[in-house]
C-alpha cells in the first residue's frame, strides 16, 4: 500500500514473498467480502446468497487486479509496492475495473435467479457500491501494507541482530592473547642460537598455528579435526616453554573428525589450564582434551578438557569469569544459544579442573571427492621438550 506521504516506501517483503502469502491475503479478502455482504442483508439490500456473489465478485475482481498490477509496477523495482501516488491510483483503478466486472458477474447472477435489478444512480453521481468498493480497497490495502511493513521491520531487525552477533563473535575471536604471540618469538629467539633443530620444529608449529587462526577467523564453523590439529600446534608451542611440566592427550574418534563446531572453542579453555593451572605448579601437570557423543543421547557432542593443575581454588565463581572462560561461554551463547552448555568442575580425584562442554550434534553433509594432487599439506614434526 503506498505510504501516506509522496516519498518513496521503504522496501518490504510482501505477498509477492511467496505463494502462501498471496492465499493467505485471498482468504483474508474473502472474509472481508463475506462481512460486507452481511453488513448490506442487515440493511435489507437482498438475499444473503446474492449479496455474497456481488461482495466476492466485486472483491477478487479488485484484489486480483491490484495484485496484478503492483506485480507489473515493481517488476524491475525491489520495493514490491509502486510508491507514491502510482500506489494510490493503482487502488482507485483497480477498484472501479473491479467493481465493474464484479457488477456484471452479480448482475447476471441475478438474472438468472430472477432477482430485480437495482436502480443505477443518476449520470455523474458515484453510486455507494463504488465508493464502498474504492473504500473497502483502500482499507485493505492499508491492512496488507502495514502487514507487510511489520515483516520487513522484524527482517531487518533480525538482520541488524545477525550482524551484530557475527561482529561480535569476530571480536571475541581476535581477543586470544596475542602476548602468546611475543612470547614464542622470544623462544624462537633463543632456540636459533642454542638449538636450530628445535626452533625449526616450533617454528613449523607456529606457522601451522597462525595459519589455522587465520581461516578460523574467517569462518563460523570447521571440522572438529582441524580444532583439534589447532591444539596440537598450540600444545606443542607450549611443550617448547614449559619443557617435561607439560603433558598432554588428545582424543578425538574418527566417526567425530567431521562434526562441525566453532572455531577456535577449545584452544581458550587449553591456555586458561595452562595459564592457571599448570604453570603456577612447580611440578607442571598434564592436559587431556577429549571429544565423545553422549551415551543414550547420539544427538549431543560432548567435549571436555581436564587438567591436574591448580583446579578451581578457593573461588570457583572467579575461575568461570576468567578470560577463556567467559569468551567460550558467550561464544557459545551467540552461536547455539540454549542448546549449548559450558560446566566447570573438579578434576579426577578432586585434582584439577575439568571443563564441560555439551552441543548438539550435527551429522556432516558428505562432502565431494576432492581432485588428486601431487601436493600434499606439509605436516610439522613434535617439538620434544628439552630433558630436565
Amino acid at each position: 500500500m503506498p505510504h501516506p506521504s509522496s516519498a518513496p516506501s521503504p522496501p518490504f517483503p510482501v505477498p509477492a514473498a511467496g505463494s502462501r502469502h498471496i492465499v493467505r491475503h485471498g482468504l483474508l479478502v474473502v472474509a472481508f467480502c463475506c462481512a460486507i455482504a452481511a453488513i448490506q442483508v442487515g440493511y435489507g439490500r437482498g438475499p444473503w446468497h446474492a449479496q455474497a456473489v456481488y461482495s466476492l465478485s466485486i472483491g477478487l475482481c479488485s484484489w486480483l487486479l491490484i495484485e496484478a498490477g503492483r506485480f507489473w509496477l515493481t517488476r524491475r523495482s525491489p520495493i514490491p509496492w509502486p510508491a507514491g501516488w502510482r500506489g494510490w491510483a493503482l487502488v482507485a483503478v483497480g477498484g472501479t475495473i473491479g467493481f465493474q466486472i464484479g457488477s456484471a458477474i452479480g448482475d447476471a447472477y441475478g438474472r438468472a435467479i430472477g432477482l430485480a435489478q437495482q436502480t443505477a444512480p443518476p449520470p455523474g453521481v458515484p453510486g455507494s457500491a463504488v465508493l464502498t468498493t474504492v473504500l473497502a480497497c483502500v482499507a485493505i490495502s492499508l491492512f496488507f501494507y502495514m502487514q507487510g511493513k511489520a515483516r520487513y521491520l522484524e527482517g531487518r531487525i533480525a538482520e541488524a541482530q545477525r550482524d551484530a552477533a557475527e561482529a561480535r563473535l569476530r571480536l571475541l575471536q581476535t581477543q586470544l592473547e596475542p602476548h602468546m604471540m611475543f612470547n614464542t618469538l622470544a623462544n624462537l629467539r633463543m632456540l636459533i642460537a642454542v638449538d636450530p633443530a628445535r626452533a625449526q620444529a616450533m617454528l613449523d608449529h607456529f606457522i601451522a598455528y597462525l595459519r589455522a587462526t587465520l581461516g578460523a577467523s574467517r569462518t563460523t564453523a570447521h571440522p572438529l579435526a582441524d580444532e583439534f590439529e589447532l591444539l596440537r600446534d598450540y600444545l606443542e608451542l607450549m611443550a617448547v616453554r614449559m619443557g617435561a611440566r607439560l603433558a598432554y592427550t588428545l582424543d578425538l574418534p574418527e566417526p567425530l573428525r567431521a562434526v562441525p563446531v566453532p572455531p577456535l572453542l577449545l584452544q581458550p579453555l587449553v591456555e586458561n589450564a595452562i595459564r592457571h593451572g599448570l604453570e603456577p605448579q612447580v611440578e607442571g601437570g598434564r592436559i587431556a582434551v577429549a571429544a565423545r557423543t553422549l551415551a543414550g543421547t547420539p544427538g549431543q557432542l560432548e567435549l571436555t578438557v581436564l587438567d591436574t593443575g591448580a583446579g578451581l581454588g578457593r573461588h570457583p565463581a572467579q575461575a568461570g569469569s576468567r578470560f577463556g572462560l567467559a569468551q567460550v561461554r558467550e561464544r557459545l551463547a551467540t552461536l547455539q544459544g540454549p542448546a549449548a552448555v559450558l560446566e566447570l568442575g573438579p578434576g579426577d580425584a578432586g585434582r584439577g579442573m575439568r571443563v564441560r562442554i555439551v552441543l548438539p550434534l550435527t551429522v556432516p553433509a558428505p562432502a565431494p571427492a576432492a581432485p588428486t594432487s601431487s601436493l600434499s599439506p606439509h605436516t610439522p614434526p613434535p617439538c620434544h621438550p628439552p630433558a630436565p
